[in-house]
C-alpha cells in the first residue's frame, strides 16, 4: 500500500480581531442611535441575549461593549431590568463662569443652539428688579435653548442692560448664544450665582420635553462692569441632569 503523507492542519485564526471590531461597531451603533434621538433618555436597550442574536457575537462582546457605554454615561445600567438610555449628566463649576457649549461636548455629545424669542424694550419694573436698576433703561430680552444631541438640555432666559452693552441691540444672536458673545466682548469684574430648584410649569415642560412638574435646578446669574449691571442670565436644566461642583480652599 502506497504510504501518504500529511500536513498537520493549521490551528484556527484568534478571533480577538473579529471580536473587538463587532464590540467597536455594537458601541458606535447605539452611540448613533442615542445621539440622534432615535433612543430617547429612559427608553430599554435590547437584552444582551437579543443584541447577541442580532449582531451574531457571544454575550461577552455585548456585555464589553454596554459596560464601556455605562462608563461614558450614555447607558445606566440595572441589575434584572437591564440596560436604558440615560439623560445626559453635566458638571458645572459654581465658581465659573461656564460655557454650556462646552458642557455638552463634554458628554461626548453634540452642540446645538436655538434662538428662540429677541425683544428690545424699555426696562419694566421685573426687568429693573432682575439687573438692579434704578432708571428705566432699554434692555434686550432673549429667549433661548440650548441642546445635547438631540434632547434640550438647558432653557435660557437673558437680560442685556443696553446702556452697558449697547452694541447688544444691532446683534441677532441666531447662531451663536449671548454668553459667550458678552463675555469676549465686555470684560466683568463681578459676578453672582444664585441656584435654587423650581418645578417646571406648562412652558418650560414643553421647551425641555418633560412632564409639567418635573423638579428643575435653577441657576441664575448676574454680571456686572465697574459696578454696572451688564447681564442677568436664568438657566433652567432638568433636576436630574445637572451637578454644581464648587472647590475651594482655606
Amino acid at each position: 500500500m502506497e504510504a501518504t503523507e500529511t500536513t498537520p492542519s493549521k490551528p484556527a485564526a484568534p478571533q480577538s480581531g473579529k471580536a473587538n471590531s463587532l464590540h467597536e461597531r455594537i458601541v458606535s451603533d447605539i452611540t448613533g442611535r442615542i445621539v440622534s434621538g432615535s433612543w430617547q433618555p429612559g427608553h430599554r436597550i435590547p437584552f444582551e441575549h437579543e443584541l447577541a442574536a442580532e449582531y451574531d457575537c457571544s454575550r461577552m462582546t455585548v456585555n464589553k461593549a454596554l459596560a464601556q457605554l455605562a462608563r461614558s454615561g450614555m447607558v445606566e445600567r440595572r441589575r434584572r431590568s437591564g440596560s436604558f438610555v440615560r439623560r445626559p449628566h453635566s458638571q458645572a463649576a459654581v465658581l465659573q463662569i461656564h460655557d454650556i457649549r462646552s458642557e455638552v461636548e463634554a458628554l461626548g455629545l453634540p452642540y446645538r443652539y436655538q434662538l428662540l424669542a429677541r425683544q428690545v424694550r424699555r426696562a419694566n419694573a421685573d426687568d429693573r428688579e432682575r439687573l438692579g436698576l434704578g432708571a428705566s433703561p432699554r434692555v434686550l430680552e432673549i429667549a433661548s435653548l440650548h441642546f445635547a444631541g438631540a434632547r434640550p438640555f438647558c432653557d435660557e432666559n437673558r437680560l442685556i442692560n443696553l446702556g452697558a452693552v449697547p452694541e447688544a441691540e444691532n446683534e441677532g444672536f441666531e447662531g451663536n448664544a449671548p454668553g459667550p458673545w458678552l463675555v469676549a466682548k465686555i470684560p466683568w469684574s463681578v459676578a453672582e450665582h444664585r441656584i435654587h430648584a423650581a418645578a417646571a410649569d406648562a412652558a418650560l415642560a414643553s421647551a425641555l420635553d418633560i412632564r409639567p412638574g418635573t423638579p428643575c435646578l435653577v441657576v441664575e446669574r448676574q454680571t456686572w462692569s465697574a459696578e454696572q449691571p451688564v447681564t442677568q442670565a436664568r438657566f433652567t436644566y432638568p433636576g436630574d441632569g445637572h451637578v454644581l461642583v464648587a472647590r475651594f480652599t482655606p
